[in-house]
């Protein structure tokens, strides 16, 4: 394993000075350290991936200086077209180097291993979408020496290049770090507006027990769904009535949207995370239209399913965006009670609603994972979509 202490110093070594991205859990260790030892200008957790290649660009033209993006394999979608159409030696010919966790990874006899099924396409497809974007890559060692010169040839190649370069990084490969911030306390931002915050999953049964019987639920990635099949296992409710967004993170409330515009008499509400929100907050101005939609964004200031590495949600008014976005109705609140009384009053209200939902970060230890396959999931939800009962 690695120390993430010492893979900073190398990158310093080889004068990396500027660092963004958006949280992975394989990177969480040196995610940790790199919001420790960096100062604010030096490190920017990022809205979406696309956005941090945006940042080291802008790095590059104003300091000639190759700067780290890093990144979940699944955020590689969200790069390519400023890779593409930006970066590429073929037009403005940017070097960076890219740090991408490699989730769903390939073992070295070619057997895939075990992850989550959201995991194992873009496990498998990896290294051949690097190839695709015509990106020299290599999977990182598990030892620093080995890295160090990993990087060195890297950094060469991309300058040379006049373009980006890919590390790969397998699971385990990042030593635990022991970071200077407590990894179960919300950002400070939150605490000071609120100093009592409830947990994601006990307002999430809130918003369970306000629901219509035929409300149709899309969960946004992570926690969120976990927590929400949890509760329904619990209460043996069945699952079909949710729809659990288990990949393609910040896109569960245009699902949400396109169900609801398919079916303007039925309820549909959509619990989302405000990583989620921001990574593609455009989609606001869409879901903002449509009066049969309620759009639940639980916001704790943090990545919790990753790490917990801070959001800039935890500074900004969430309502207050939406309101701008367009949302009849909005609302800010932190009170259990008043959850469920606001959204009884919402389902009948004809207007498109928007609520932000503070709350703590952190999850229990015992927290499970679906046991449904997300085959499964389609075919309960699709078949649930087809009553033809609305609440």
């Amino acid at each position: 394993m690695i120390h993430a202490e010492d893979f900073l110093s190398v990158l310093q070594t080889e004068q990396v000075q500027f660092f963004a991205g958006v949280p992975d859990s394989l990177l969480k260790e040196l995610c940790a350290c790199f919001s420790d030892k960096l100062r604010p200008q030096q490190h920017v957790i990022a809205a979406n991936e696309g956005g941090a290649i945006g940042l080291a660009i802008g790095h590059y033209l104003a300091t000639q200086q190759v700067a780290l993006v890093y990144m979940q394999n699944s955020g590689l979608g969200n790069v390519v077209n400023p890779i593409a159409s930006l970066a590429d030696p073929q037009v403005y010919g940017i070097p960076m180097l890219l740090l991408v966790g490699w989730r769903g990874e390939i073992a070295d006899n070619g057997e895939q291993i075990h992850d989550e099924p959201q995991h194992v396409k873009q496990g498998q497809m990896t290294l051949s979408q690097l190839d695709a974007l015509g990106l020299p890559h290599q999977v990182m060692a598990d030892d620093i020496a080995s890295a160090h010169q990993q990087i060195k040839s890297l950094l060469t190649q991309a300058l040379e290049r006049q373009g980006p370069v890919a590390l790969v990084v397998r699971k385990q490969r990042f030593a635990p770090y022991q970071s200077a911030q407590s990894s179960t306390s919300t950002p400070s931002t939150l605490a000071e507006k609120l100093p009592v915050l409830h947990s994601r999953e006990h307002m999430i049964q809130q918003v369970v027990a306000a629901l219509p019987e035929n409300a149709a639920v899309v969960a946004t990635t992570g926690m969120a769904s976990r927590e929400l099949f949890e509760l329904r296992k619990a209460q043996q409710a069945g699952h079909g009535r949710d729809f659990l967004t288990v990949g393609g993170m910040g896109h569960a409330s245009q699902i949400a949207c396109g169900i609801a515009l398919a079916q303007p008499d039925r309820q549909v509400v959509c619990i989302d995370g405000d990583g989620a929100m921001l990574m593609h907050m455009g989609s606001l101005t869409i879901s903002a239209q449509r009066p049969n939609l309620v759009h639940i964004v639980l916001n704790n200031g943090a990545h919790d399913s990753v790490g917990g590495q801070p959001t800039i949600a935890a500074q900004l008014s969430l309502a207050e965006i939406a309101s701008a976005a367009g949302y009849a109705q909005v609302l800010s609140l932190s009170d259990p009670e008043q959850l469920q009384a606001v959204l009884k009053q919402s389902f009948h209200g004809g207007k498109s609603r928007f609520i932000e939902v503070l709350c703590r970060k952190g999850a229990r230890a015992d927290l499970g994972r679906p046991t449904r396959t997300p085959a499964q999931n389609k075919q309960d939800f699709m078949q649930f979509l087809s009553e033809v009962t609305y609440a």
